[in-house]
């Protein structure tokens, strides 16, 4: 017979014992005593079947110490279990609502001393703000009560179990309950108490709850009050120094509804809060109000009365260290790295957040859609088979998860949406949430992605739709069928707002085609912008056996079933550091446009409605805020010829309104005539703010006002000879037709490079999509890549010829078990007293997939002084890829070896530097080699990169403590890469960015010294 441990462990309903209703978390002057800190603990592989370690008198000496927040996981080493990451996977067979006997489960204990003043409290409360995944509660050895969903609030009532001075609680945390199936979201497993631990004193005659709904119209708010007290607690004051407001109701009766004039509204942009406090004789509770109106008018979701594109990102709750962990200085500069990266919106994925974070997202600005604690997306490998979400047996468990996530935090401004969850299928429980939402908050619109028939939410929502589809949903969409949808379905979803809650997957190098999708939030109005997946990496930071610090990821704590490197989908890296793909995204989304000549800068967007051609001399400005004009920016501009700056200053710009365009003169620019002239203009903040410091750039172009000068012309030669190849030309050594030393270092190459590290895009076999021909459905690029050899090929000479101060080699590149082949045809000549290097690159008929890159490797050996780092005008300073490109600028920049790539949690192509014009290596800050780059006879400038290891190293390490030590730098210059995509989960590469076998040229000039 199933022992009452194992009933209460797999039992479905929400809690036992916890206080009902759910109710705001408050600011309260009521007194109170944290419980953070460390406590005793003893960890069990399964469950105890004694409890006798909730007594007061046990002796616990013998247990570890933890500290309270965490996750035991995370502690002691390993010696305290480890972490499993899944996305989709359960890591326990699917047997709902049952789960192993094997479940970890931690017993915490620890004394406090309650004050003798708390005698006069009316009620003593418990609160857990968040326990993964089932706890059971005693204080001073009486059971209190038990509960279950882990990124929610419980409370109990402790009245009649505290006592004066010395108290003992105790704890029972199972790490795998019913709960579980419903907590199936993609993130590491990490059970334990890991949020606030708190003793509330309640007072009699003090709040229960307070819920300050507001709006705004015309300069006027609205505050709609509702007050949980005893009737004793009143009279009730409500205070809002700011506005001179003063409302005092003698009963509950008498609370109303009341209007202020005057009041500023509340935006992401200008996130106006107004100090208020709503008190009794007992208690006082301090609250931040922000006046908005949220609505849905027609297929436009309003704020304010004006449309909001959402800039945003799925944000996790995730620290290497830490785990779920919150730290508030830490989230502080993680939303205020959001402000300064263009980002607007967050949407809590996939529960809701530390209740302080939302504090901080009133603060900062942002608009904020909230996501209820539930994914069930395990059974999707059933066919849905079982899914809670249908269940009967699940709806008191689910509705109890949407009340405690509205009712938690339903006083937030910055809260523009509620989310059921996420990939949880759909059902009659996620109907009867959305029900519940709409009659307790009907002001909110309701959000579920999985929802896909529009029954019981509010806006149509996608994940990773293709930009075809995007741009049909954008328009009557009557060109094609919406996901799952009946035509009588599709016809109600195509009246609703567009929203992408997921696009853009940000795993590893990547994502491209950002602006694709940007550009069309500003054709069709009904497409709302989206949510990059996701904000961070989610790295947990450990140790090799040796000792070398790394980020560790799926499979690297030995799980029986994990997602590998899928966690690691971020914007930033796991130690905070952003990757090139979010300055992609903050030049993509930058909310000011520049259209020069009535085309775009690099930087701004395509198509600018409304407004006539412009001449060279002046330059649009479009203000694409939501709510906030320009005062509070400057703009700024400089002129660079060959990236040397020559002249700067300050653009008289008018104040532009949201949504308005100014036009403004350009400056006087000076045009080299034997260089290339750039004008570049920064709106900047004018004074610091909350989230950065003055002159912090948000928005950037570039024009090219460039004097046209033609390429060098390649002399024919006629007078070409068989020869063996050994011979000096300039600053170039050649034995056997070889390149052995150039600038008198050692140089193996230049050889044929078709190959690169596969980036995770790279290797997503995410479907075939509609936007790329060269997709094969279910067969990654990277596979098809390596089916062909290109990661191994092998050259074999062909011809050897001399010339006059020349050298051609003629070779034929393949890979073993292939008939498939290139010819690379490589010239070096001497011009004018500087060497240069042509190399003409043709594949055979049969090549049936994209390539990777066209490109040449130079592999310099370290000798005496290793090459360490490189100067060089073109794009930059970051890496960027053909769909990876607005945040790039042309000019002149520098960096190490080192600092030219980036550390993907799974090392994978990085580096390349596009559309280079002048290159100078350098060895210990001097300058050892200097390449000049000559376009094409299209203009098409090929781009460069310097690293440490070969394409060959890199693909063949999983995490970069992996890759072998270097005593030589490799160069790759390119004369096209394949674009990056989001196929890891997402889109492949655009037709326009994929890289077809084609005949490419690569031409350079060649020099030593800078």
């Amino acid at each position: 017979m199933p022992s009452p441990i194992s009933a209460y462990v797999t039992d479905t309903a929400p809690g036992r014992g916890t206080l009902r209703p759910a109710r705001s978390w408050l600011h309260s002057d009521a007194p109170s005593l944290s419980l953070n800190g460390t406590w005793r603990f003893h960890l069990s592989p399964t469950v105890p079947a004694a409890e006798d370690f909730a007594a007061e008198g046990f002796d616990d000496g013998g247990w570890d110490s933890i500290p309270v927040p965490s996750h035991w996981v995370l502690q002691g080493d390993g010696a305290h279990g480890r972490p499993i990451y899944t996305n989709v996977q359960y890591p326990f067979p699917i047997d709902p609502p049952h789960v192993p006997d094997e479940n970890p489960t931690g017993d915490y204990r620890r004394h406090f001393e309650v004050p003798a003043d708390w005698s006069r409290a009316e009620r003593v409360v418990l609160r857990f703000d968040g326990v993964e995944s089932l706890f059971k509660v005693w204080v001073n050895g009486q059971e209190i009560g038990g509960a279950s969903g882990s990124r929610l609030a419980h409370e109990f009532d402790v009245t009649s179990s505290v006592r004066p001075g010395d108290n003992v609680i105790a704890v029972r945390v199972h790490q795998w309950s019913a709960a579980s199936y419903v907590e199936d979201q993609d993130q590491w497993w990490l059970p334990g108490i890991f949020r606030d631990v708190t003793v509330l004193a309640r007072p009699a005659g003090g709040i229960e709850d307070v819920w300050l709904r507001t709006g705004f119209d015309g300069g006027r708010g609205r505050v709609e009050t509702e007050i949980t007290a005893e009737a004793a607690a009143f009279p009730v004051t409500l205070r809002v120094p700011e506005l001179g407001v003063e409302k005092v109701w003698a009963s509950a009766a008498d609370v109303a509804r009341f209007g202020i004039d005057d009041v500023e509204p509340w935006s992401a942009e200008q996130p106006r809060l107004y100090d208020v406090t709503v008190s009794t004789a007992a208690e006082t509770i301090a609250l931040r109000v922000g006046f908005r109106t949220v609505e849905i008018r027609g297929d436009r979701f309003l704020v304010n009365g004006r449309r909001v594109v959402f800039h945003g990102m799925n944000r996790h709750e995730t620290h290497p260290e830490r785990g779920r962990v919150f730290d508030e200085a830490h989230a502080r500069e993680d939303l205020a790295r959001m402000k300064r990266f263009n980002v607007n919106a967050i949407r809590t994925s996939h529960y809701p957040p530390h209740p302080r974070l939302l504090d901080l997202a009133d603060e900062l600005g942002f608009w904020v859609v909230l996501e209820c604690d539930l994914e069930t997306h395990g059974f999707d490998k059933l066919g849905w088979v079982g899914n809670p979400s249908d269940d009967p047996a699940w709806r008191a468990a689910y509705l109890d998860r949407i009340e405690r996530t509205v009712e938690r935090d339903k006083n937030h401004p910055s809260v523009v949406m509620w989310s059921l969850g996420n990939e949880a299928g759909t059902g009659s429980n996620l109907a009867a949430m959305s029900a519940w939402v709409h009659a307790r908050d009907p002001e909110r619109p309701v959000h579920y992605e999985g929802d896909h028939a529009g029954e019981y939410t509010d806006v149509y929502s996608r994940m990773y739709a293709t930009v075809p589809e995007t741009e049909q949903i954008g328009t009557d969409g009557s060109q094609a069928p919406l996901l799952n949808c009946t035509p009588a379905q599709g016809a109600r979803q195509r009246t609703k707002p567009f929203l992408l809650c997921e696009y853009a997957h940000a795993m590893g190098n990547g994502p491209g085609a950002l602006d694709q999708y940007e550009e069309l939030v500003h054709r069709h109005p009904r497409l709302h912008g989206g949510f990059v997946w996701e904000w961070r990496d989610h790295g947990v930071l450990t140790k090799t056996p040796d000792g070398t610090p790394y980020y560790a990821y799926g499979g690297d704590f030995g799980e029986v079933v994990h997602d590998g490197n899928f966690v690691m989908d971020g914007m930033l890296l796991s130690d905070d550091v952003p990757t090139p793909g979010l300055h992609e995204y903050k030049a993509v989304v930058q909310p000011v446009r520049f259209t020069f000549d009535g085309l775009d800068g690099l930087g701004g967007l395509g198509g600018l409605e409304g407004i006539d051609p412009l001449d060279n001399d002046h330059v649009a400005i479009t203000n694409l805020r939501h709510s906030a004009d320009t005062s509070d920016l400057r703009f700024r501009w400089r002129v660079e010829h060959d990236g040397t700056l020559v002249d700067s200053g300050e653009l008289d710009v008018p104040v532009v309104a949201a949504g308005e365009s100014a036009r403004v003169p350009l400056p006087a620019i000076a045009v080299a005539r034997d260089a290339e002239t750039w004008l570049t203009i920064d709106a900047e903040l004018a004074a610091k703010t909350d989230w950065a410091p003055e002159g912090h750039v948000i928005a950037t172009a570039q024009l090219d006002r460039s004097a046209p000068r033609p390429a060098p012309a390649v002399r024919p030669r006629a007078d070409w000879r068989p020869g063996d190849g050994t011979l000096t030309l300039g600053v170039a050594e050649f034995e056997g037709g070889s390149l052995v030393r150039l600038a008198g270092r050692d140089v193996v190459g230049p050889r044929l490079e078709l190959f690169r590290a596969p980036t995770d895009n790279d290797e997503g076999t995410s479907g075939e999509n509609e936007e790329s021909d060269s997709t094969v459905a279910g067969i990654s690029h990277a596979e098809l890549w390596r089916r062909d050899g290109l990661d191994r090929l092998t050259s074999r000479l062909v011809s050897v010829e001399h010339a006059d101060g020349a050298l051609r080699t003629v070779a034929t590149v393949s890979a073993a078990d292939s008939a498939l082949s290139v010819t690379v045809e490589t010239v070096w000549t001497l011009e004018g007293g500087e060497l240069d290097l042509r190399v003409e690159i043709e594949p055979s008929r049969g090549w049936s997939t994209v390539w990777p890159r066209i490109g040449i490797r130079l592999d310099l050996p370290d000798g005496t002084a290793p090459v360490d780092g490189a100067e060089w005008f073109g794009l930059g300073p970051l890496e960027s890829y053909p769909d990876s490109m607005r945040a790039a600028r042309t000019g002149r920049f520098s960096a190490t070896v080192r600092d030219l790539s980036v550390d993907y949690a799974r090392p994978q192509e990085t580096g390349h530097r596009s559309q280079v014009r002048e290159l100078t290596l350098s060895s210990g800050g001097t300058g050892v080699l200097r390449i000049t780059a000559v376009p094409d006879a299209r203009g098409r400038r090929p781009g460069f990169t310097l690293s440490r290891h070969t394409p060959q190293q890199v693909a063949r390490a999983a995490h970069p403590f992996e890759l072998p030590d270097s005593t030589t730098s490799h160069l790759f210059v390119d004369a096209a890469q394949h674009g990056l995509g989001s196929r890891a989960c997402g889109p492949d590469v655009w037709p326009d960015f994929a890289l077809r076998p084609e005949s490419r040229t690569i031409r350079l000039r060649i020099a030593a010294g800078a």
